[in-house]
């Protein structure tokens, strides 16, 4: 429906193009829509074969009988017709349904990695998916089923009388001629068009998140410009592509309209001449605007056809690319070790794979049970990308990260993720209640392990003094909570679990005294249980409670110990440095 997959090399085979795959196995369901399809031309000539019996059998016997007996079969072959459509109609929406119910899970999974790789396309996997879903369930469909029985309409007028079967035969080519023309001039228009939706989204999306910021410094006149100049552009090429097609639509039902009243004078023309009857000049007329008629269909549902079939590219492209692993064999909880070595992280480069530019290498660090590490260093020299890796994300471009002697790799992401606990710097809280964001989302989640997470991150007081504690909505991003707050819960959400490694990126950033507190009192239960806890921190104050720490700078790691001693290096050579200047 959408075109077959190229053959040119370097392009995905149907067996990795997940999209592709998924439509060919409701191939039934096609040739069911197919064969409703047939149906339902064969019956759309019981309207042209009603015209000829009424001239040629009732007008000339001027038999009433006859005419009831007509009247009560055309209606019934007619509420037969429009069981076959709505069924029709039924099913295109329910595949529909079902391309989107086996490809979502794979497009919201590549919309998070192309997230977790700062790619800044927003949702355009799952729009992608929108697009197809609402293209197979539309008009759009219907419109290319019913272009095959375009000859079967010509072959019939044909038989009435060649001239009448050339006349509409010559019209049908011309607007075929139309409707090419119509794709060559607006393809690259809708692609350049749909991207331009995206960015639109995207800045849209980046205004909202820094709303208050763009309030309090006067910026909402420049991003309204910036704005503006955008969506000009996409209403300029929408407009453009919605001139074309309304022109090419014009003129299409003009056409058509103009042969299906030359098609009937003609007719006159033979009839009077006695070389067909006046019933056939009717049904003639009425067949070729019939003939014709999925042409200016297929005119009015171009732009969705092109927009679905560019989506369909798109998202067989990019779930193509995604690391689609088999099942992996579960792996026990780790309880003892975590160990990095010559460790180096880049970023994505899409063009060129294996490319990039590289962010971190850290030589080695090895953490054992109930260990606590610091990671200093000044801002931007790599702490957060540290951080990341060592939870699985980011580009590994060399060396290892190993729990419990097991590469990251090795592990089943959602398995991994029940043994990890990671505080974020930005923390982002889901529009649900405090209980299901401490909870990570899961369903049936024990009350009492929620509860005990709070209590561990010394949130559960706060959280009762909520309008209805645990069953508080919050918001989405948990604006009714304040900065502190949201990190605290974002802190309970962590240690949801009892996690093995604990990763807490500046977690005393928005934090009062008895929040760091808090937060000391949790690092030291986690460690006591024998968790490993990461802290990645500017102020010292967060380190009281770890026994190690590594300094990494520019991108290096340049020191790793024991926290005592690296602390008392890194202020050694502060002084030293202050020193110099001086």
């Amino acid at each position: 429906m959408f075109g077959k997959a190229s053959s040119r090399p370097g392009l995905q085979t149907d067996a990795s193009r997940p999209l592709s795959e998924a439509i060919a196995s409701l191939r039934a369901a096609f040739l069911a829509v197919a064969a409703l399809s047939g149906v339902s031309n064969i019956l759309m000539l019981t309207g042209p074969l009603f015209m000829l019996q009424v001239y040629d059998r009732v007008l000339a016997s001027q038999n009433i009988p006859t005419l009831v007996a007509l009247i009560l079969l055309v209606g019934f072959l007619y509420l037969f017709l429009g069981c076959v459509d709505a069924l029709r109609a039924r099913m295109l929406i329910r595949i529909g349904w079902r391309v989107d119910e086996k490809i979502g899970p794979t497009a919201l999974a590549q919309t998070f990695e192309l997230g977790l790789r700062n790619v800044r396309i927003n949702n355009q996997p799952l729009h992608d998916l929108d697009q197809i879903r609402q293209f197979l369930g539309g008009a759009g469909p219907v419109a290319i089923c019913d272009l095959p029985w375009m000859p079967v309409f010509l072959a019939i007028i044909f038989a009435f009388h060649p001239w009448l079967g050339v006349m509409a035969l010559v019209g049908g080519g011309l607007l075929v001629v139309l409707t090419l023309i119509s794709e060559l001039v607006t393809r690259q228009k809708v692609a350049t068009m749909n991207g331009q939706t995206v960015n639109r989204e995207r800045l849209v999306e980046a205004g909202r998140r820094n709303a208050e910021a763009m309030r309090a410094m006067g910026m909402e006149a420049a991003f309204s410009e910036t704005w503006t100049a955008l969506n000009n552009r996409y209403l300029r090429d929408n407009t453009t592509v919605g001139d074309v097609n309304s022109t090419f639509s014009a003129f299409i039902k003009v056409i058509r309209l103009a042969l299906q009243s030359g098609v009937l004078a003609l007719g006159a023309y033979l009839a009077i001449n006695q070389e067909v009857t006046p019933g056939s000049m009717i049904a003639a007329s009425i067949l070729t605007a019939r003939a014709l008629s999925p042409i200016e269909q297929a005119i009015g549902n171009w732009r969705g056809f092109v927009a679905a079939r560019l989506a369909r590219r798109r998202l067989d492209e990019m779930l193509g690319n995604a690391n689609r692993d088999a099942s992996r064999t579960s792996l026990p909880a780790p309880k003892e070790t975590l160990a990095v070595s010559n460790l180096v992280v880049g970023t994505h480069d899409n063009n060129t794979p294996g490319q990039g530019k590289v962010l971190l290498r850290v030589n080695d660090l090895s953490l054992r049970a109930g260990d606590g590490l610091g990671v200093i260093g000044p801002s931007g020299s790599g702490k957060s990308t540290l951080g990341r890796a060592l939870i699985g994300i980011g580009k590994i471009r060399g060396g290892t990260i190993r729990l419990d002697g097991a590469e990251l790799s090795q592990w089943d992401p959602v398995e991994l993720g029940r043994h990890i606990g990671y505080l974020p710097q930005d923390v982002e809280l889901f529009d649900d209640t405090v209980a299901r964001n401490i909870a990570r989302l899961q369903n049936g989640a024990r009350s009492s392990d929620i509860v005990e997470a709070a209590k561990s991150a010394g949130v559960h007081d706060m959280i009762l003094s909520l309008p209805n504690g645990y069953d508080t909505r919050i918001g989405l991003g948990g604006v009714v909570l304040s900065g502190g707050q949201r990190q605290r819960i974002g802190l309970a959400r962590a240690l949801f679990g009892d996690p093995f490694l604990i990763v807490l990126d500046e977690p005393n950033a928005s934090l009062d005294g008895a929040g760091e507190q808090a937060l000391l009192h949790a690092v030291q239960n986690a460690r006591a249980r024998g968790a490993i806890v990461v802290l990645i921190a500017h102020r010292p104050g967060a380190l009281a409670t770890v026994n190690l720490a590594t300094v990494i700078q520019d991108g290096q790691q340049v020191a790793f110990g024991k926290r005592d001693d690296i602390l008392r290096r890194t202020v050694r050579q502060v002084g030293d440095q202050v020193g110099e200047t001086a």
